[in-house]
């Protein structure tokens, strides 16, 4: 069993894979600033669910759950160098996985800095805790938006991602290159997961299947970008949470048949992997309504919308290296997820 550094706890990935983690007998520190960006009812209802009362919690204090003595939370920022350090030091970790970070494409068209601050400086502060105090594994969520003006179906991690379309995804490609470097000059392991358009019970707010099931729910229409043709592979989040497990118990090795003439930008000479992580099954989103419709019996009013800046048309994931590797193979269909969804908000939110 391993002693494992979660960022980004509050957050929807995040408490998913720390309660797996814990089920699974290892001992997990969950970490997360809990910031602003969405409803943080939705961020102290997680830990609530983790046994992290929110009154017990305290800017830079280990808290340990009263569900689980093998869980311990701490609100920190990763911009926070000093408290980092002091933190791995004391825990000493065996593997980090970095989920901490500030989400949303949109949203980085109104408020760039947030993007330098947590998601390049931040996780810059991770490479070196994890580079000073002997972490054999750090694994960090990228994103399929670094695919950005890539249009060759489905998206590989061995296609050039050197076009992105928004900040939020030009941090995430900085990411991978960040940790690249480590993997090199330091033989740190880590590996990069590009998720997909992930949705579940405890989703994101600012997600459009928490935004339409509000707005079907309450009466209001709901707005579809690109006229309602955009594809995108949802991946429900148990799937992800598998693929994160087989992740982490599997630092990667440096390819010996990398080829400096040839390079795969998904491997290296170093010990680094960057992987896709989706459904492998697009998506009409008009489809994806047609699932919340059924789901919640009821119709919506759309709004069809043009293309909105950042956005690309369709996301597809080519996840066969993942599954060569780790046997990964998400198992759950559109309508199951979109329903366990539903289930979940009708009853956090009482309608």
């Amino acid at each position: 069993m391993a002693k494992i550094l979660v960022t980004g706890t509050a957050g929807f990935i995040g408490s998913h894979l720390a309660e797996r983690l814990l089920g699974e007998g290892h001992e997990v520190v969950g970490l997360d600033s809990i910031n602003d960006y969405y409803d943080i009812r939705v961020k102290y209802g997680r830990l609530e669910r983790a046994g992290i009362a929110q009154e017990r919690i305290k800017e830079g204090l280990l808290v340990t759950s009263q569900k689980s003595i093998n869980y311990r939370f701490v609100k920190m920022q990763l911009e926070d160098f000093e408290g980092l350090k002091k933190l791995f030091e004391s825990e000493k970790f065996d593997s980090v996985c970095n989920l901490a970070a500030q989400a949303g494409v949109r949203y980085s068209l109104v408020n760039p800095h947030a993007y330098l601050n947590s998601n390049l400086t931040g996780f810059l502060n991770i490479l070196e805790s994890c580079r000073h105090f002997g972490v054999k594994h750090l694994a960090y969520a990228s994103s399929s938006s670094v695919y950005g003006l890539n249009g060759k179906m489905p998206f590989s991690t061995s296609s050039n991602v050197d076009h992105p379309l928004s900040l939020y995804a030009a941090s995430k490609k900085s990411n991978e290159l960040m940790a690249h470097t480590y993997s090199h000059l330091f033989k740190l392991p880590t590996t990069g997961l590009r998720f997909f358009t992930v949705y579940g019970p405890w989703g994101r707010p600012d997600m459009a299947l928490f935004l339409f099931v509000k707005a079907i729910l309450e009466g209001k229409p709901i707005e579809l970008f690109n006229n309602g043709e955009m594809k995108r592979d949802f991946t429900y989040i148990d799937d992800i949470v598998e693929g994160l497990v087989r992740v982490l118990q599997n630092p990667p090795k440096e390819n010996s048949t990398w080829s400096p003439m040839s390079p795969d930008p998904g491997t290296s000479s170093a010990p680094y992997k960057v992987y896709n992580i989706g459904n492998s099954s697009p998506v009409l989103l008009s489809e994806f309504v047609d699932a919340i419709e059924e789901a919640l019996g009821k119709k919506a009013e759309k709004i069809l919308l043009p293309m909105q800046p950042g956005d690309v048309p369709a996301t597809w994931a080519d996840v066969s290296d993942l599954t060569r590797d780790l046997g990964y193979k998400p198992a759950t269909p559109i309508k199951v997820g979109v329903a366990k969804f539903v289930a979940w908000y009708k009853e956090f939110f009482k309608v």
